[in-house]
């Protein structure tokens, strides 16, 4: 730029200031257009999900869930209380709550009466005045809970909501039963931090997820427990459980409290198992870098159910599993601690996302247990390959479940395949950067299919779309790379 040119600009600039400020001084004055305000309209009542359509809720975010429960005993219905802090995403004429069950007995929003109704698992809440989009509000519902009340799939879920033990209950919310427990907003893309309040006898113990903050034994001998999840957390992942349980407390690697909840007369049966933690938590951040929570531990379901789940910090896993083999043992116990990589700390877009969460849970207990006794880990691999094409035709590709056939083998063996497929094509060295980059770039978010190949392909420095993408969504499986001599059944 030519400095010659300077003066001759400052010169205008002067000048056009000056006339600028006669006409402020000289024009009608006039007032500035009112600000659009949103027209109050229904929340969505649900997400739109493949799987679940109407699960979740639109128009406004969970920013906390207090849940209070006053337990009583096993098999018995009980007060609860749930307050949801939450702020509107729009301006809400009416908004949804997915509940289950559970007799309903009143709804205030911002300590008013509100209209209500129930339609299925849908409550449509009507405040006594709309909500403006971006404020805050405060929903409290006072209901019975009945810890008796179940669902059933024909999946590896089998029975999930409330499940009773012989002295108190679990809770097993996978995939969408925490509405059983308390009303929110159920769809695993919708994580909150929560606050329990549970009270319960003086002779049991309540747990769950997170933090216990305090202990407080009442005059009437009733104890309340107060827990703290600490991290937000989706509704499929909430754990609480009241029973007659020792809570062995010890350390893991770099001092990461441990907190196993068993209950009492499974102390000393299942302690050779459960001392195992450390060496799974080491093996894991070796391969996936630092463990994503302040705490961990394992709740020993005294039920007759063989399913483990990876509830956040506090993973559920059944006694049959801890009174077995130790192969079983660990197989399973390292399944449930991947998790808290792959599905809790990064947590799933949608229902269809799931073969990330459980394809690698699947593919790093495989791989541990080859290491420890167990089966052959490409040997296994081998067959769920011949398999693939039965899978696809019966379950679906593994990125396109269908809702019966959500929880079956495709979303375990046939995804823990993929990754295979992709160590395979990428090589060891830059699989586990991938694996690396995945748990700490989406830790605490949500993240789905496509946010896994994009990633994948910026750190492979390739375009991996035209690879995964087949092996996710295609009607046939591709060639296995570095097999050639693989091959796959044909489906029937």
């Amino acid at each position: 730029m030519s400095t010659n040119r300077t003066p001759r600009r400052r010169a205008g600039l002067a000048l056009a200031a000056a006339l600028t400020a006669v006409a402020a001084f000289t024009a009608p004055v006039s007032q500035a257009a009112p600000a659009t305000v949103q027209k109050p309209s229904p929340g969505a009542p649900g997400l739109g999900d493949p799987m679940f359509p109407l699960d979740g809720n639109g128009g406004y975010a969970i920013d906390r869930y207090y849940l209070d429960f006053d337990w009583q005993a096993p098999k018995t219905p009980f007060g609860a209380t749930t307050t949801i802090k939450a702020h509107a995403t729009q301006a809400l004429s009416r908004f949804n709550l997915d509940f289950g069950g559970n007799t309903l007995h009143s709804v205030t929003v911002n300590g008013a009466p509100a209209t209500t109704s129930r339609s299925g698992d849908e409550l449509t809440v009507t405040p006594k005045s709309p909500l403006a989009k971006g404020s805050s509000f405060t929903v409290k519902v006072a209901y019975t809970a009945d810890p008796t009340q179940t669902r059933h799939r024909d999946d590896a879920i089998e029975d999930y909501g409330w499940i009773p033990t012989p002295d108190g209950t679990v809770v097993y919310p996978q995939p969408n039963g925490a509405r059983l427990i308390f009303p929110g907003s159920d769809h695993p893309s919708q994580r909150a931090p929560i606050t329990f309040r549970i009270t319960t006898p003086g002779d049991r113990t309540a747990v769950a997820n997170g933090r216990l903050v305090s202990r407080t034994e009442r005059p009437d001998g009733r104890v309340r427990w107060t827990y703290d999840s600490e991290q937000p957390l989706s509704t499929q992942l909430v754990q609480l459980a009241v029973g007659k349980f020792t809570v062995v407390e010890s350390e893991g690697p770099g001092g990461l409290p441990l907190r196993d909840v068993v209950p009492d007369a499974l102390v000393e049966p299942t302690a050779a198992y459960r001392s195992l933690t450390p060496d799974h938590l080491q093996w894991l951040q070796e391969r996936l870098g630092p463990y994503p929570f302040d705490r961990y531990g394992i709740l020993v379901g005294d039920t007759d159910l063989g399913v483990a789940l990876e509830t956040q910090t506090l993973s559920l896993v059944p006694k049959a599993d801890l009174l077995g083999t130790k192969v079983d043992a660990e197989r399973n116990m390292v399944h449930e601690l991947t998790h808290q990589w792959f599905g809790d700390s990064v947590a799933l877009k949608s229902w269809s996302d799931l073969w990330v969460s459980e394809g690698h849970a699947r593919f790093y207990d495989r791989l541990y247990s080859e290491q420890h006794g167990g089966e052959n880990f490409e040997a296994l691999m081998k067959a769920a390959y011949k398999a693939h094409d039965q899978w696809r035709r019966d379950y679906g590709a593994p990125a396109e479940p269908t809702e019966p056939n959500l929880f079956k083998r495709m979303r375990y063996d046939g995804s823990a395949l993929v990754l295979y497929a992709l160590r395979e094509q990428v090589g060891d060295a830059t699989f586990q950067k991938i694996e690396r980059a995945w748990v700490s770039g989406f830790k605490g978010r949500t993240a789905g299919t496509q946010d896994f190949i994009d990633l994948a392909s910026k750190v492979a420095g390739q375009d991996l779309e035209g690879f995964l993408r087949p092996w996710l969504y295609g009607a046939k499986t591709p060639p296995m790379p570095g097999h050639p001599d693989w091959v796959v059944d044909p489906a029937t």
